[in-house]
């Protein structure tokens, strides 16, 4: 009798992961999106009315990116960098403090506002809150084979795991001496794909709604990135690599009083 107890709340659980991720998760995001792009319009037109008019740069920028099930489809972003500073997609990688950046418009990329576009993807149907950053092609041929097959079984997210331990990659990638690339193919790729796939395998309404509350903290202060570990205690370990040996003691208490 308990073995068929215990077989019956597996299959319940299961069941409500495979409900959310196909029915439920899209219903969120929608809800979340327009709520989001409401409560934000005022900042949104805020920022691109001094831009309109006294930028000689366009306002936005878009770009074929990896989506679901691997398929491609464009990305809306504020335009923070100078025409063609991509290399026609050779030139993915971005450094601290990049020269490609726009001076004037760096603050969006630091403060995350750049990204806020997407809602309009997520509206579209083609990107999801929560979920693997969506990548160049260039950069999604550096996951292991067996992370291209599973990381966008789901749609590509404006956040997610890899979103929050990888907020630093550009001081990462600025940090690594010789060639950036092969920095990114045989440290950051390997990671940052273990994690998306625990993703994939720990995806429910809980794990989405931590995910969006911790990135709220790191977004407050990015100090607090390492809660993610807190969090969820079974993620992959962090590589040596990117280990910075800071101090995360009460990180959640402060985050929950400010």
């Amino acid at each position: 009798m308990k073995k068929y107890t215990t077989f019956a709340v597996h299959l319940s659980v299961s069941l409500k992961i495979i409900m959310y991720k196909k029915y439920f998760k899209r219903v969120f995001d929608v809800v979340l999106s327009v709520t989001a792009l409401l409560i934000l319009s005022p900042l949104l037109l805020v920022i691109l009315v001094p831009l309109l008019f006294i930028g000689k740069y366009p306002l936005f920028f878009i770009q074929e990116r990896v989506g679901y099930k691997n398929k491609m489809f464009k990305i809306i972003k504020l335009n923070t960098m100078y025409r063609n500073s991509d290399g026609g997609g050779k030139n993915s990688l971005s450094t601290d403090d990049d020269a490609r950046v726009i001076p004037f418009r760096r603050f969006l990329r630091k403060t995350k506002i750049d990204e806020l576009p997407q809602l309009l993807n997520i509206l579209q149907g083609s990107m999801s809150i929560v979920g693997a950053r969506p990548q160049m092609l260039v950069d999604f041929y550096k996951y292991p084979p067996e992370v291209q097959k599973r990381i966008y079984d789901t749609h590509p997210g404006i956040t997610g795991i890899g979103s929050i331990i990888f907020r630093n990659e550009e001081k990462w990638i600025s940090s690594a001496k010789g060639d950036k690339h092969a920095f990114y193919r045989e440290h950051i790729s390997p990671y940052k794909g273990s994690v998306e796939l625990w993703y994939q395998d720990n995806i429910s309404f809980k794990t989405d709604i931590l995910i969006i509350f911790i990135t709220a903290c790191v977004l407050i202060n990015p100090k607090w990135d390492d809660l993610v570990y807190k969090a969820f205690k079974d993620l992959p370990p962090k590589p040596e690599v990117f280990n910075n040996n800071k101090s995360t003691i009460n990180e959640l208490k402060e985050c929950l009083s400010s």
